[in-house]
Formats: C-alpha cells, sequence, structure tokens
C-alpha cells in the first residue's frame, strides 16, 4: 500500500515539475517573440497586418486537437520542419520536450501578444515621438519608453501565457503523448488517471489545477486593480 501510495505521489511530482518547466521556458520565449511582434502589430499600416494578426489569432478559435495534429505532421519524418531539424542533426521533435515548447508557444501565442499589443496601442504614438525630439534613436526608444509603458500589458501576458501552458491538453497530447519523465504534464496525468479509473489521484491532481487557476484570476484582477487600462 506504501509502496503505491509512494509511487503515484513521485509520479504526480515529476508531472508537476515538468509542467512548471514548460510554463516557464514557454514563458520567456514567447515573451521574446511577443513583444516585437505586438509592437508592429500596434504601429504598422502593412496590407499584412490583417492576415498576421488572424494567423496570430487562430489558436483561439481552432481546436487544440486540430492544431497539434498539424504539428504533428509538421514536426513528422516527412514534414517540413522534421525534415529541417533532422538535416540540423537534432533529430525528430514530436514526442519530446522540445516539441512541447514549440507547440506550446504556437498554442499561447495569442495570449501573450493580445495583452502585449492592447498595452502598446493605448500608450499612443505621443511618448515615441516626445523620445525621438529630444534624441533618441527609435531602438532606444522602445527600450526606455514603451517597454516601460507597456510593463502592465508584459505583466498580464506573462501570466496568461504561463496559466494557459499549465492547462493546456489537446496539443500537448497531439504531439507528446503521455510519456512519463518526458512529456507527462500534468493534464495529461490526470487524463492518465481518469482512463485507468484511478479517480483518488485523478481528483488530488485535478484539485490543484483548480488552486492554481484561481490564484491565475486573482493574480490578474490585482492586476488590473493596479493598471485599470490593461486589457487581457
Amino acid at each position: 500500500m506504501m509502496s503505491g501510495w509512494f509511487s503515484d505521489a513521485a509520479s504526480a511530482w515529476s508531472a508537476v515539475v515538468l509542467t512548471v518547466q514548460l510554463a516557464s521556458v514557454t514563458t520567456v520565449l514567447l515573451l521574446c517573440v511577443a513583444t516585437p511582434l505586438a509592437w508592429w502589430l500596434s504601429q504598422t499600416t502593412s496590407r499584412w497586418r490583417a492576415p498576421i494578426l488572424a494567423f496570430v489569432t487562430l489558436p483561439l478559435v481552432l481546436p487544440p486537437t486540430v492544431l497539434g495534429f498539424y504539428l504533428l505532421v509538421a514536426m513528422g519524418p516527412q514534414g517540413w520542419l522534421g525534415q529541417w531539424t533532422q538535416a540540423m542533426g537534432w533529430g525528430l521533435l514530436s514526442f519530446t520536450f522540445s516539441g512541447l515548447v514549440l507547440g506550446s508557444m504556437v498554442f499561447s501565442l495569442p495570449f501573450a501578444v493580445q495583452p502585449l499589443q492592447h498595452s502598446f496601442e493605448a500608450m499612443g504614438r505621443r511618448p515615441m515621438e516626445v523620445a525621438a525630439t529630444l534624441g533618441a534613436r527609435p531602438l532606444d526608444a522602445f527600450f526606455t519608453v514603451a517597454l516601460p509603458l507597456a510593463r502592465p500589458g508584459m505583466v498580464t501576458a506573462a501570466i496568461l501565457s504561463f496559466a494557459h501552458t499549465v492547462g493546456e491538453f489537446g496539443v500537448v497530447l497531439m504531439i507528446g503523448g503521455n510519456v512519463p519523465g518526458q512529456t507527462r504534464v500534468v493534464s495529461t496525468q490526470i487524463y492518465g488517471h481518469v482512463e485507468a479509473m484511478e479517480y483518488p489521484q485523478a481528483h488530488a491532481l485535478a484539485l490543484g489545477m483548480l488552486v492554481f487557476s484561481f490564484v491565475v484570476l486573482l493574480a490578474l484582477a490585482a492586476v488590473k486593480r493596479r493598471w485599470p487600462g490593461v486589457g487581457a
């Protein structure tokens, strides 16, 4: 009995640690990608703005299994991404932690881009114009003026990206499966427990996810109280 309990606890802890690692790496990389993209979307008048914005927003309406399926095909040995990663000597990304990171970035991209874009748009053009009259170069003005003013959007983007990555299931299952210690995160661990009719273990993990989600909503409410103009 005790050995079974320790085994379940170790398995659950491994899934929690992997989930936190996945969410952390995804959030950091997403902010690096989403920040310049959100800035461009907030400033440009290019005719490419609408299709690129639609592409960025696509994961909000596309079923996760559909997105996961196409990512799996792309990462496969015959897919364009799989052929490229093999040519680079990296092997295939499907059913690996790196593949999960890539899939999570694609799936959570709008949750990072939209808050940042809203913050940049709310800032207006005046601060950058003033910085330019003071002799600041565009890149310097971006880092010293735009980014500090967009801090509420940055905080919101980080919270949403982390939380959304923790809670995703369809994409993770499609491209990562449920490999212990490699791709088994909390959401797929719960799925595995339910499949095995192990409801007490599923309840424990599900309750943890429920508490986490509640804390995330409290954090977002705190951000909006401090910066009322922030839109998520």
